[in-house]
């Protein structure tokens, strides 16, 4: 009868020991590997934001603190893939060591991991959409997105779920793996998008110039600096409808940040198409009462 465990004093035991050891060396030298990768990107990052402005870099989405998180998520995840690839060699070479069959027990792993990954489809799923989410720096914290289910800003980015939260406040925990598209908001720059209407007999050309030189004003006071890409571009007669002739103005501006900027911008556009005696439409209507 053939023994299932050999043990061979010292020999078994020294084998023991050198792939305990060598397994512990190669943990810390792959993880010292991984943290120094991670702390390169995250410099070289830090040096790419402060060669540019704040709002280019912001609007590239070059932010170091994005840079920073997607990063250290990636290396702490090859952490703990290194990790369990390191422990699962360093077991299956301790048991050869010790003489246990290894077939039936592989064979027996493969059954259950078929199983299992049957069972466990969707996770899996998840796990891997949430891994190239990160690689590819499809959104990160704080960033305004939209699913298809829900259009809200997120707080948390795992492997598994994303977490956001709508404009009431509600929040919402989407699984990775369930989101087809998705549209970011946040990724690049805004646009505002500003339509003032004025009376249709009015000349075009002379409201445009009104406009132009508004918005000229605007820039030199610096109101919207911050939030601003590039000035305010007056794009002329967008449409005419009725008593109504509508004039777009456009602006470039910080992610996010259009809303703001549209009202600052329409609110000066009207300031001075009032101070230029720009008439309003006439919408047709009962006669005002005295």
């Amino acid at each position: 009868m053939v023994p299932l465990l050999i043990w061979e004093w010292p020999e078994t035991a020294i084998i023991i020991a050198v792939t305990l050891l060598v397994a512990i060396i190669g943990r810390w030298i792959l993880v010292r590997a991984i943290r120094g990768v991670v702390a390169g990107a995250i410099e070289r990052s830090k040096k790419r934001e402060a060669e540019r402005p704040g709002v280019l870099a912001r609007a590239a989405g070059l932010t170091h603190e994005r840079h920073k998180q997607r990063t250290a998520t990636m290396g702490s995840l090859l952490t703990n893939v290194a990790t369990i690839v390191i422990v699962v060699i360093a077991l299956l070479t301790i048991l050869s060591a010790i003489g246990l069959p290894l077939g039936p027990l592989v064979a027996s792993a493969g059954i259950g991991g078929v199983a299992l990954g049957f069972g466990a489809q969707s996770l899996v799923k998840d796990y891997l959409s949430g891994l190239f989410m990160l690689a590819e720096d499809q959104y990160g914290v704080g960033d305004l997105v939209d699913t298809g289910e829900c259009k809200g800003t997120v707080e948390e980015v795992t492997l598994r779920v994303t977490r956001l939260r709508d404009a009431d406040g509600v929040i919402w925990y989407v699984r990775n793996g369930e989101i087809v598209r998705i549209a970011n908001h946040s990724q690049g720059w805004s646009t505002a998008i500003i339509d003032l209407p004025v009376a249709n007999d009015e000349a075009p050309a002379g409201v445009i110039a009104v406009l132009r030189t508004a918005m000229s004003n605007l820039v030199d006071e610096g109101t919207l600096a911050d939030k601003l890409l590039d000035a305010p571009t007056v794009l002329g007669v967008d449409s005419i409808t009725g008593n109504t002739m509508t004039l777009r103005i456009t602006a470039r501006c910080e992610p996010n940040q259009h809303w703001g900027v549209q009202r600052v911008i329409r609110e000066k556009g009207q300031e001075a198409l009032a101070a230029a005696g720009v008439r309003a439409p006439k919408y047709p209507g009962p006669p005002p009462t005295s």
